[in-house]
Protein backbone atom coordinates (compact mmCIF):
# COMPACT_ATOMS: atom_id res chain seq x y z
CA UNK A 1 0.00 0.00 0.00
CA UNK A 2 1.20 3.50 -0.80
CA UNK A 3 0.37 6.72 1.02
CA UNK A 4 -1.83 9.57 -0.21
CA UNK A 5 1.31 11.62 -0.74
CA UNK A 6 2.93 8.90 -2.86
CA UNK A 7 -0.17 8.71 -5.08
CA UNK A 8 -0.08 12.49 -5.47
CA UNK A 9 3.58 12.29 -6.51
CA UNK A 10 2.75 9.62 -9.11
CA UNK A 11 -0.04 11.86 -10.38
CA UNK A 12 2.23 14.90 -10.60
CA UNK A 13 4.86 12.88 -12.47
CA UNK A 14 2.30 11.66 -15.01
CA UNK A 15 0.79 15.15 -15.39
CA UNK A 16 4.23 16.49 -16.28
CA UNK A 17 4.80 13.62 -18.74
CA UNK A 18 1.43 14.20 -20.42
CA UNK A 19 1.78 18.01 -20.18
CA UNK A 20 -1.54 18.68 -18.48
CA UNK A 21 -2.41 20.68 -15.40
CA UNK A 22 -5.01 19.86 -12.80
CA UNK A 23 -6.50 22.21 -10.22
CA UNK A 24 -7.15 19.90 -7.29
CA UNK A 25 -6.65 16.31 -6.13
CA UNK A 26 -8.94 14.47 -3.77
CA UNK A 27 -8.48 10.95 -2.43
CA UNK A 28 -11.58 9.55 -0.75
CA UNK A 29 -13.89 6.58 -0.56
CA UNK A 30 -15.80 6.00 -3.78
CA UNK A 31 -18.28 3.16 -4.06
CA UNK A 32 -18.38 2.50 -7.81
CA UNK A 33 -15.43 4.13 -9.54
CA UNK A 34 -11.67 4.22 -9.40
CA UNK A 35 -11.61 7.92 -10.16
CA UNK A 36 -13.33 10.88 -11.74
CA UNK A 37 -12.33 14.10 -13.48
CA UNK A 38 -14.40 17.28 -13.38
CA UNK A 39 -14.56 19.80 -16.21
CA UNK A 40 -12.93 22.27 -13.80
CA UNK A 41 -9.80 20.16 -13.39
CA UNK A 42 -10.58 18.42 -10.09
CA UNK A 43 -9.33 14.84 -9.97
CA UNK A 44 -10.86 12.51 -7.40
CA UNK A 45 -9.36 9.08 -6.71
CA UNK A 46 -10.78 6.18 -4.78
CA UNK A 47 -8.69 5.49 -1.67
CA UNK A 48 -8.83 1.77 -2.59
CA UNK A 49 -6.43 2.65 -5.40
CA UNK A 50 -3.68 3.06 -2.78
CA UNK A 51 -3.57 -0.71 -2.31
CA UNK A 52 -3.52 -1.59 -6.02
CA UNK A 53 -0.45 -2.55 -8.07
CA UNK A 54 1.42 0.26 -9.82
CA UNK A 55 0.12 -0.91 -13.22
CA UNK A 56 -3.49 -0.36 -12.14
CA UNK A 57 -2.68 3.00 -10.53
CA UNK A 58 -0.90 4.14 -13.70
CA UNK A 59 -3.85 3.13 -15.89
CA UNK A 60 -6.31 5.03 -13.71
CA UNK A 61 -4.07 8.10 -13.37
CA UNK A 62 -3.30 8.36 -17.09
CA UNK A 63 -6.95 7.75 -17.95
CA UNK A 64 -8.13 10.62 -15.75
CA UNK A 65 -5.37 13.02 -16.78
CA UNK A 66 -6.18 12.46 -20.45
CA UNK A 67 -9.76 13.52 -19.72
CA UNK A 68 -8.36 16.99 -19.05
CA UNK A 69 -7.68 17.12 -22.80
CA UNK A 70 -10.30 14.74 -24.17
CA UNK A 71 -13.55 14.45 -22.18
CA UNK A 72 -14.71 11.38 -24.14
CA UNK A 73 -13.33 7.93 -24.94
CA UNK A 74 -12.87 8.51 -28.65
CA UNK A 75 -10.07 7.37 -30.95
CA UNK A 76 -7.63 10.13 -29.94
CA UNK A 77 -8.19 9.41 -26.25
CA UNK A 78 -7.53 5.70 -26.81
CA UNK A 79 -4.49 6.38 -28.98
CA UNK A 80 -2.92 8.60 -26.31
CA UNK A 81 -3.78 6.15 -23.54
CA UNK A 82 -2.11 3.41 -25.55
CA UNK A 83 0.92 5.61 -26.23
CA UNK A 84 1.48 6.65 -22.63
CA UNK A 85 0.92 3.21 -21.17
CA UNK A 86 2.87 1.44 -23.91
CA UNK A 87 0.25 -1.18 -24.72
CA UNK A 88 -2.85 -1.72 -26.78
CA UNK A 89 -5.91 -0.46 -24.92
CA UNK A 90 -9.20 -0.32 -26.80
CA UNK A 91 -11.94 2.24 -26.01
CA UNK A 92 -13.89 -0.58 -24.32
CA UNK A 93 -10.91 -1.39 -22.05
CA UNK A 94 -10.55 2.27 -21.21
CA UNK A 95 -14.22 2.54 -20.26
CA UNK A 96 -13.92 -0.60 -18.14
CA UNK A 97 -10.93 0.81 -16.22
CA UNK A 98 -12.82 4.01 -15.46
CA UNK A 99 -16.10 2.40 -14.46
CA UNK A 100 -15.20 -0.77 -12.59
CA UNK A 101 -17.72 -1.66 -9.91
CA UNK A 102 -16.74 -2.06 -6.27
CA UNK A 103 -16.82 -5.85 -6.60
CA UNK A 104 -14.55 -5.70 -9.66
CA UNK A 105 -12.09 -3.51 -7.75
CA UNK A 106 -11.88 -6.05 -4.97
CA UNK A 107 -10.91 -8.75 -7.49
CA UNK A 108 -7.73 -6.82 -8.29
CA UNK A 109 -6.51 -6.83 -4.69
Amino acid sequence: MISHQELKKELERWAEEIDVEFKEIQIREMKKKWASCSSRGRLTFNEDLLSQPKKVRDEVIVHELLHLRYPNHGKMFSLLLNTYLGKNISPNDSEEIKNRSTSDKKLLK
